[in-house]
């Protein structure tokens, strides 16, 4: 009797306040019944609008947490972005909440098989500002744990024997490629050792290398404004040649057929040059052997038959020549006039070097 008459309470005062919601006029589900427990929001609650690809069994009334801590709920879900697809879940947030304006959303559960509800965090980078009432994480800032009834799914799928089947095609094709390739086999993982041992050895080789890179692309970050001033003086260059193609094309093609006239000429012509060159040999050899001569005749050549040696003879206004006269072998040279034979002529060379 008296576990009847607490029933009968119960459903007296349930009834009571479904009377009184409807009577307000506001109730649309049990969802707007006020339950106990949840997160305190405070006297001012900001509101956050959050869109999810796919929201799975998420209810509304449940918690909202920032590092596991319950900050808010889950207000209300339903329909909405751009495609009409996209699931939109509005959160009350406690006011003295500080997230970023770039926060991320997840949707996770506390447990194997419990309840869901929404964290949200701040991302790796943030970008600044502040979450403020009114704002919108997109579906590119959310995402969500993959669900138990997901594992089970792809766990039976491989247990009935798509997977499983699989594995055992991979497994007899490996077999049958193996079969009869071992040394080749031992040979390239031996390769594959030595290329990761040489590797190691060069690792602070590859990390200068790398270094120098990476300075490198900083160099031309920080040039980049020059780098389009040279690719922008190179641009009409470009076009004159673009411009000039066929010019050049032609004259491209001009000179292979000149190199084809003159390689053709060289050929037909070579017994001649070679001939040439046999006979210009022993002329060679000659000025060869002639040495310093050829240069003191040289320098006669211009003044003939003065040379350079008879302006030491020039006295003022006359020029005293010496000459002397060798008689041949055999030849005898008659007396000279006068008087005295003894007596030389003036300018004569006499036999015996006499004067």
């Amino acid at each position: 009797m008296k576990a009847r008459g607490s029933l009968a309470a119960v459903v007296l005062g349930v009834a009571a306040v479904l009377a009184t919601s409807c009577s307000a006029g506001g109730f649309t589900g049990v969802y707007d019944l006020p339950l106990p427990g949840g997160a305190d929001l405070g006297d001012r609650p900001y509101r956050v609008t959050v869109q999810f690809a796919d929201v799975l069994d998420l209810v509304p009334h449940a918690a909202v947490k920032v590092a596991d801590v319950p900050v808010g709920r889950v207000e209300t879900i339903r329909l909405g972005g751009h495609d009409g697809w996209t699931a939109e879940a509005v959160l009350a947030v406690h006011g003295e909440v500080e997230l970023p304006a770039d926060a991320v959303a997840r949707l996770r559960q506390s447990s194997l098989l419990g309840e869901k509800f929404v964290e949200l965090a701040p991302p790796e980078r943030s970008d600044g500002g502040r979450l403020v009432d009114g704002a919108v994480i997109p579906v590119a800032r959310t995402d969500r744990n993959p669900e138990v009834e997901e594992v089970f799914g792809a766990l039976s799928l491989l247990l009935n024997g798509g997977g499983i089947g699989q594995l055992r095609t991979i497994n007899r094709e490996l077999a049958d490629v193996m079969t009869g390739n071992e040394q080749r086999i031992r040979a390239f993982l031996g390769n594959v050792e030595h290329l990761v041992s040489s590797l190691d050895d060069h690792r602070d080789e590859i990390t200068a290398a790398l270094d120098g890179l990476n300075s490198l692309s900083a160099t031309l970050a920080e040039r980049t404004t020059q780098i389009d001033g040279a690719l922008d003086d190179l641009r009409p260059g470009l076009a004159t040649l673009a411009d000039q193609r066929e010019a050049l094309v032609t004259m491209l093609r001009s000179l292979d057929e000149l190199s084809a006239v003159a390689v053709d000429t060289v050929h037909r012509t070579r017994d001649d040059l070679v001939a040439d060159l046999t006979a210009l040999a022993p002329i060679l050899h000659r000025l060869a052997d002639a040495g310093q001569h050829l240069p003191k005749a040289l320098e006669i050549l211009p003044t003939f038959p003065f040379p350079d040696s008879v302006l030491d003879a020039a006295r003022g206004d006359y020029l005293t020549v010496f000459l002397t006269v060798v008689p041949a072998p055999g030849v005898e040279l008659p007396p000279p006039p006068g008087d005295d034979p003894a007596l030389p002529l003036p300018g004569v060379a006499q036999p015996g070097g006499a004067r």
